[in-house]
């Protein structure tokens, strides 16, 4: 699946890219170098732009890596990306550690995956099929 991207501000960390033959989604690159204060959340920009195929949306993950050792995620994972959307690239990262973290120009700070989205069709109705769970929620399972 082709997706366009525009590169801008300047960015030379490069495209979005797998690391491996398996890898699910691409490593995304900041194109600033910023510090990331613990328990603030902190928008990198990447310098890129995308056309994102419609019926199609990229989200963005967090780096298990960058969580484990620096304790540095995205905020809003998964995060969204619609395919109507030009603007450049950002993304929230929350730095949850007790000291400053530092993103180096070029520093791969996020994943990207490419999703099909289906649309709802909403059928409204008066009553629902019953379950054994019912409205059981939020640990009501046990497990």
């Amino acid at each position: 699946m082709g997706v366009k991207v525009k590169v801008v501000n300047e960015n030379d960390t490069g495209l979005p890219a797998y690391q491996t033959i398996g890898s699910a989604g691409v490593d995304l690159f900041s194109n600033v170098d910023t510090l990331l204060e613990p328990g603030r959340p902190t928008l990198v920009p990447t310098g890129l732009r995308f056309q994102i195929p419609e019926g199609y949306e990229i989200q963005i993950r967090s780096r298990s890596g960058l969580a484990l050792k620096n304790s540095v995620f995205v905020l809003n994972s998964p995060g969204t990306i619609d395919s109507d959307y030009r603007g450049d690239i950002g993304i929230i990262l929350m730095n949850t550690g007790r000291s400053v973290f530092t993103i180096a120009k070029g520093m791969r700070i996020a994943q990207a995956v490419l999703q099909k989205v289906e649309r709802i069709e909403w059928d409204q109705v008066e009553q629902l099929e019953e379950t054994e769970r019912g409205s059981g929620g939020f640990g009501s399972t046990k497990l």
